[in-house]
C-alpha cells in the first residue's frame, strides 16, 4: 500500500526533522560545553633525554609514566600530545601536535608516544606559543602540561610568552615539569607556571615524575581555584616546603603542594584538615603538623607556617674536660628531634619550639653513671638554651703476671653494691686500662692461655674522682 503525502504534510514533516536534528546538534554542543576541558601534554624530546636515570634513559621513564597517568584519567577526558626536538636536530621550530587536544583515546597517546626519538633542541617558549595559538583560535580553554628535563635553548623565554597569553584573556592553566634540574636552571620555568595560574614540580626520579604528573593533571584549568594558601617561612625568608593535606573527615588521598620559597595555593574541598608542611632545605627543623585547618567554598584560609626553630646549646664534660657524648633531644611524644655526637666539643642542634628531654650518652667510660637524662629542656623561637652535664670519673689501671712474665686474662669489674656488671677486657701481655665512674667495685681475673689451669682470683678497690689506681696480679 502506497500513501501519497499532501504538500502540506510534506513541508510540516520537513519541518519536524529539521527541529529533530537542530535538537540533536544543540545536545551535541552543549555536552562538549559541559564537558571538562582538555589536557595537552607538551613533552620534551630534545637529546638530552637519552640521559640515564635509575638504570633506564629519561626518555623511557618520562614515556612509560606519561602513559600510566594518562591511563589514569576519566574516560572521557580529552587528551592532546605536542612533543618538540624529535624530527631535526638543531631546528628551534621542530614542534608538532603529534595527538588533538579533542582526542579522548589513551591508545592514540601511547601509540603516539611510543614513535618518539629525541635528537633535538629545547624551544619552550616557540611550544608554548604555538599551543596557545591553537587556543586562540579555537577559543577553548586547556590545561597544558609541559615535561623538560632541560631549559631553553633557542633563546626564547617562556615566561614572557605566557605573561603576555594571560594578559590577553586567552584561558589556560600551564603546569611544569622539571624532571632532573639542576638548582639555578629553574628560575624561567618557575616564573612561567606562576604566571600561567599553574604549578612547577620538580621530578628527581621515576617515581617523583609519577606523583606530580598526577598531581597536575588533578590541578586542571576548570578545577575550583585554590581556597587554601600556604606559605612558609624560616627566620623572616621564605623557604621551600612540601604540603600534604589529610582530610580529618571525609578520608579522601592526600592533596598535596609544594612553595618553591612562594605562596602555595591549593584547593581542599570544604571539610576540616590536617595539614603537614616538611621544610626542603637547609634546616634541621621537621616537619610541622598544623591540626584543625577549615576550608570554604566562599572564602580563602591564608597559613603563614614559621620554621623558626629554636637551638639546644650542648657541653659535655668530664671532669671539667669537653667530652665526647651521644646526644639525643626528644620531644614530648617520644621521637627524637635531632642526634649528634659531641666529638670533644661543645655542639648546637636546632629543633622546632617546644618542651623537650635531651638524653646523654658518655662514652669511652664505665661505671653506673654513663648516662643521664635532663627533663623539661624549654627552646624558644630563635634563642638558644645551654644544656650542660659534667661526669665524674677516674683512671683503674691492672697487671696480670706470673712471676716476672705477663700474662693474658680476662678481667670483669662489678660495681660492688649492686653486683652490676659495668666493664671489663682483656689484659694480653701489657695490662689492661679502665676509665671508670667513682666508687667502689670488686673485680674478676682469670687467666687464659697456658695458665688457664689456674684459680681465678677476685679482689675491691675504691676508685675517686680524678685519681688513678693501679694494681698488680700475680698467678
Amino acid at each position: 500500500m502506497f500513501f501519497v503525502l499532501k504538500p502540506t504534510t510534506m513541508k510540516y514533516l520537513a519541518l519536524l526533522l529539521f527541529l529533530i536534528s537542530s535538537l540533536h546538534t544543540y545536545s551535541q554542543t552543549s555536552e562538549n560545553a559541559n564537558g571538562e576541558a582538555p589536557i595537552i601534554f607538551i613533552y620534551d624530546a630534545s637529546g638530552s633525554m637519552w640521559g640515564a636515570m635509575d638504570g633506564k634513559t629519561k626518555m623511557e621513564i618520562a614515556k612509560e609514566v606519561l602513559n600510566s597517568s594518562v591511563d589514569r584519567l576519566g574516560k572521557d577526558q580529552k587528551v592532546g600530545l605536542v612533543a618538540y626536538g624529535h624530527r631535526k636536530k638543531g631546528d628551534c621550530k621542530d614542534v608538532e601536535f603529534l595527538v588533538p587536544s579533542s582526542n579522548t583515546s589513551k591508545t592514540t597517546i601511547s601509540r603516539a608516544l611510543s614513535g618518539i626519538k629525541p635528537i633535538g633542541m629545547t624551544p619552550l617558549a616557540y611550544s608554548a606559543t604555538l599551543v596557545i595559538d591553537q587556543l586562540r583560535n579555537s577559543k577553548e580553554k586547556a590545561t597544558i602540561i609541559l615535561v623538560t628535563d632541560g631549559i631553553e635553548s633557542c633563546n626564547g623565554n617562556i615566561c614572557d610568552v605566557v605573561k603576555a597569553a594571560q594578559a590577553e584573556g586567552i584561558d589556560f592553566k600551564l603546569h611544569i615539569v622539571g624532571f632532573g634540574l639542576k638548582e639555578g636552571e629553574k628560575d624561567q620555568l618557575m616564573c612561567a607556571a606562576k604566571a600561567g595560574n599553574g604549578n612547577y614540580y620538580d621530578a628527581a626520579n621515576a617515581e617523583g615524575l609519577s606523583e606530580v604528573l598526577d598531581e597536575a593533571v588533578e590541578q586542571k584549568v576548570d578545577s575550583p581555584e585554590g581556597n587554601v594558601k600556604i606559605f612558609a617561612v624560616k627566620n623572616g625568608k621564605p623557604i621551600d616546603a612540601y604540603i600534604s593535606a589529610y582530610d580529618v573527615i571525609a578520608k579522601r588521598k592526600p592533596i598535596n603542594g609544594r612553595t618553591y620559597k612562594d605562596t602555595v595555593s591549593v584547593y581542599l574541598p570544604p571539610s576540616t584538615y590536617t595539614i603537614e608542611v616538611k621544610p626542603l632545605e637547609g634546616s634541621d627543623v621537621t616537619a610541622l603538623t598544623i591540626e584543625g585547618v577549615q576550608s570554604f567554598d566562599d572564602k580563602v584560609v591564608f597559613k603563614e607556617i614559621s620554621f623558626d626553630g629554636g637551638k639546644v646549646g650542648i657541653k659535655t664534660t668530664n671532669n671539667g674536660a669537653d667530652w665526647d657524648c651521644m646526644v639525643k633531644i626528644v620531644d614530648a611524644n617520644g621521637k627524637t628531634a635531632a642526634a649528634l655526637r659531641s666529638y670533644n666539643a661543645p655542639k648546637e642542634a636546632e629543633v622546632n619550639p617546644g618542651t623537650y628531654k635531651v638524653t646523654i650518652q658518655a662514652l669511652a667510660m664505665e661505671g653506673m653513671q654513663t648516662y643521664a637524662e635532663i627533663e623539661n629542656v624549654v627552646v624558644k623561637p630563635g634563642q638558644t638554651t645551654p644544656v650542660s652535664y659534667e661526669f665524674d670519673s677516674g683512671n683503674f689501671n691492672i697487671f696480670t703476671k706470673v712471676g716476672s712474665e705477663n700474662i693474658d686474662t680476662v678481667v670483669t669489674i662489678y660495681e660492688k653494691t649492686s653486683g652490676t656488671s659495668v666493664g671489663g677486657g682483656r689484659t694480653y701481655s701489657k695490662g689492661a686500662s679502665f676509665l671508670l665512674n667513682p666508687g667502689t667495685y670488686s673485680v674478676k681475673v682469670a687467666p687464659l692461655g697456658n695458665y688457664k689451669d689456674r684459680a681465678t682470683q677476685k679482689f675491691e678497690f675504691e676508685l675517686k674522682k680524678g685519681e688513678t689506681v693501679d694494681k698488680s696480679v700475680n698467678f
